[in-house]
């Protein structure tokens, strides 16, 4: 019998078995080989003359097998079995085997298929594969024709399209899924034209992210993962294109309530105001979940007090404080922002707030006994359609403050449980970023008041100086820092000047700048040189110090330190004594020439302890500026001092300009938006009192002595018109002049000054003795001089010398409202 030859045209991609690919063997009634394949011949690797006439047997590797074991272990009927062969080359061969009988009309006769093992392995697993795709798999595939009309599609997507699969054949992908749109940015404008593109170029398309709703289920919107390939047969021409689509609904949604409770965290609670974060809450919710939000908040929330258990109880308390909506007219809106909202008892915002729960109504009927009740909200509600609604408290800390009211009108679907807890988790975030915005609203109206009461309220009006300025704190937010100025009135026509910096901001340094402050008034009225009010400011900064580092041994709050400058100006002399203690020195702005810093000694900071200040004493012309400043100002736009001088000084040009302008331009030039370091400056021009207006005469120390200073009073007051003091002012004269022959040295000296609202009485003498007024007794002569002068003088005092002591008195000069001085 001659080989077998294969049939022409044979596919090589079908079953290994089958007899177009697989080694043929024929074999009679003993199985002895009567016919060879070439494809047995290529397996086998034995010729036709070699095999023919022999037992299928002898090739078997088990030794002593008959042909008749043999045949009775395989499978008949074509079913596919295994066996071991001995291949040529003395090496064993696993094959699949199927073993057919011919027809008896061919007589008996087997015919034996044979092929690798290990190909017909990999084929049945292909076979599975496609199989378990086509009937099994919960992945929807799709085939397109060359057209991109419907060819094929497997079980999962044909439960997908509702009714007999053939009604779909031939329609478009558009057809199968009307309305639905590519969620991806910058994609294509409809999937027909990306399976266009996969079908031209054979590029794929991986995870597509796809929205719409399905035919099998128009109600509710699904997103779906498309992936789309181009197939092409064996000889390379294109059949169409396969869509690979899975339901990634529930991924998707979560994956958006995650994007969107990162977006919370970082959006919600950028400021610390109520009003921009219940913005920045309902901007995260509208239009990602709701339609529509309300937040509404309790009034003692929004005053900054904490809520009772009676305001918690009654709506009447809240007050909206922002809504938002997908539409810019807002139909939904009853009440607006900062009105109060009034829900009836019973409604859904009324119960939330009372339990602390929220509350979800999925689908909104209109016939809810609360909407019945209020027929304005039942009304609008009609009209708009609104269908789901959902009221969530605004809690923190144990503490209701406000519920959010959201609801549905443009979206079909209905609020859903995952919904609410999604909202719950963004009402949580806000209700402690509104929280920490009450506390914050709280202790900044505590700050606030502690800054009032600190600096002074309005620029100081003396006679001596005009002068403007400007305080910046660093804590923009608490509004307080530890920079502080002063304009402070001291006798005889002076007037003190005054700028300090508590290191550190905040409430602490405040606190430490309120202390300082209050100590430099009570060591300007004692009429201290400039050297020696720093001096007992640095005891008291030195005790300081040491009280905070008791109370926090290991924290930075002991530290405590300042710098400070002081300066007294005389209106008189026309001129200026500077002390100071480490701060930058004072600038001096000329009319005619440039800005010149004063030569100051620069002493120890305040709290160094243990080195002396020195004073200097500078002439002030007429028609200059004095600039008074912390280092804030000249290093807040350039670490460099210098840069910072040089720009002060440019700034300080043509002082002849209003003082609140020349503020404001250094504020303006000097300063950015946000400064590093507190920041205070005090502006002031100096107003030296005419020579007409100063009057002095130096008298016999003896007792005759107060009628000479009686008369020379009397004199002068009628040269300037103000007769009205004659006997206040003689009276007050004659006691001092007569306390300091007395009780003083000579020599006795008297001066007379008038200023614009006062008259200032001074008289000096050689001894530093300072006066003391008593109560004299019914029976003594004496003893009632300084009494007396206390009654008839606004004020007065005792200001010591270098050639000893002044004693001074002010008498307020009559106005229009008051004709005479008050004794």
């Amino acid at each position: 019998m001659t080989a077998l030859t294969p049939a022409p045209g044979a596919d090589d991609r079908g079953d290994p078995l089958s007899v177009t690919r697989a080694a043929v063997v024929m074999l009679d009634d003993r199985t002895w080989v009567i016919g060879w394949s070439p494809q047995a011949e290529q397996l086998l690797g034995y010729q036709a003359k070699e095999v023919l006439g022999q037992p299928i047997s002898a090739l078997s590797v088990q030794a002593g097998v008959t042909s008749a074991d043999w045949l009775g272990s395989q499978p008949d009927h074509g079913s596919p079995g295994h066996m071991v062969l001995r291949h040529r080359s003395g090496c064993p061969l696993r094959a699949a085997t199927s073993l057919c009988r011919l027809p008896e009309a061919a007589g008996t006769a087997y015919l034996l298929l044979l092929a690798d093992a290990e190909e017909h392995a990999e084929w049945q697993l292909r076979q599975a594969v496609l199989h378990g795709l086509a009937a099994e798999s919960p992945i929807a595939l799709t085939i397109y024709g060359p057209d991109l009309r419907v060819a094929w599609a497997n079980a999962a997507a044909r439960k997908e399209l509702p009714g007999e699969f053939t009604q779909y054949l031939g329609l478009s992908e558009g057809d199968l899924h009307p309305g639905s749109q590519v969620l991806s940015a910058g994609g294509p404008s409809s999937v027909t034209q990306l399976m266009r593109e996969v079908l031209l170029t054979g590029q794929s398309v991986v995870d597509l992210p796809y929205r719409g709703r399905t035919l099998a289920d128009p109600d509710r919107e699904h997103v779906r993962s498309l992936t789309y390939y181009r197939l092409q047969d064996a000889a390379g021409r294109t059949l169409g294109v396969c869509e690979e689509s899975v339901d990634v609904t529930d991924m998707y949604r979560a994956r958006h309530r995650l994007t969107l409770l990162n977006k919370a965290a970082a959006r919600i609670g950028s400021t610390l105001d109520l009003g921009r974060t219940a913005q920045e809450f309902a901007a995260i919710v509208v239009p990602e979940i709701a339609d529509f939000i309300a937040v509404d908040l309790l009034g003692a929330v929004l005053d900054g007090r904490e809520p009772d258990a009676r305001s918690v109880a009654r709506t009447g308390d809240m007050r909206r404080v922002f809504h938002r909506s997908v539409r810019e007219d807002l139909p939904e809106v009853i009440v607006p922002p900062g009105g109060a909202v009034g829900y009836t008892q019973g409604s859904p915002q009324w119960r939330c707030l009372a339990s602390g729960e929220p509350v979800l109504d999925a689908v909104l009927a209109t016939s809810s006994p609360w909407l019945v009740e209020d027929d304005v909200r039942s009304s609008r509600m009609r009209e708009l359609g609104i269908h789901s609604h959902m009221v969530v408290p605004l809690r923190a800390r144990d503490v209701t403050m406000g519920v959010a009211t959201l609801m549905r009108w443009r979206s079909p679907e209905p609020f859903t449980p995952d919904d609410l807890l999604i909202v719950e988790e963004l009402a949580a975030r806000a209700a402690v970023c509104i929280d920490n915005a009450r506390r914050f609203t709280r202790e900044r109206h505590s700050a606030l008041m502690l800054q009032r009461s600190l600096l002074p309220h309005e620029p100081p009006a003396y006679a001596a100086v005009e002068a403007a300025y400007r305080y910046l704190p660093a804590d923009t937010e608490a509004g307080v820092g530890g920079d502080w100025f002063d304009v402070l009135p001291l006798a005889c026509g002076r007037v003190g000047l005054v700028v300090g910096d508590v290191v550190g901001h905040g409430l602490r340094a405040a606190a430490t700048m309120g202390r300082l402050r209050t100590a430099v008034h009570t060591l300007a009225d004692l009429d201290l040189p400039p050297d020696e009010l720093l001096a007992h400011l640095d005891d008291l900064v030195q005790r300081l110090a040491e009280e905070a580092e008791t109370a926090h041994p290991y924290g930075a709050e002991g530290v405590v330190g300042a710098t400070c400058l002081y300066g007294v100006y005389d209106s008189v002399t026309r001129r200026v004594t500077f002390a100071s203690a480490g701060h930058p020195p004072p600038a001096l702005a000329h009319r005619n020439k440039p800005v010149e810093f004063c030569d100051i000694p620069t002493g120890p900071p305040l709290g160094v302890g243990g080195l002396p200040f020195e004073s200097v004493e500078l002439d002030i012309p007429d028609d200059c500026v004095l600039a008074l400043y912390t280092d804030g100002l000249i290093t807040a736009s350039s670490t460099d001092p210098d840069i910072g001088l040089a720009r002060l000084s440019f700034t300080l040009a043509h002082p002849d300009r209003p003082l609140e302008e020349i503020t404001s331009t250094l504020e303006r030039i000097l300063l950015p938006d946000h400064p590093p370091d507190d920041v205070a400056f005090l502006v002031a021009r100096p107003r030296p009192l005419p020579v007409d207006s100063v009057a002095s005469w130096r008298l016999a120390f003896a007792p005759e002595a107060a009628r000479r200073a009686r008369a020379l009073t009397g004199e002068r007051l009628a040269q300037w018109r103000l007769e009205d003091l004659t006997f206040s002012a003689e009276l007050i004269v004659s006691e001092l002049v007569t306390n300091a022959i007395r009780h003083g040295r000579g020599p006795v000296s008297l001066r007379l000054i008038r200023t614009e609202n006062r008259l200032i009485c001074a008289v000096s003498d050689g001894s530093s003795t300072s006066p003391h007024m008593r109560r004299a007794k019914v029976v003594e002569e004496g003893g009632r001089g300084l009494f007396l002068v206390a009654q008839f003088a606004a004020r007065w005092g005792t200001r010591h010398t270098t050639e000893g002591k002044i004693i001074w008195a002010e008498l307020l000069a009559p106005t229009a409202e008051t004709d005479a001085f008050p004794s």
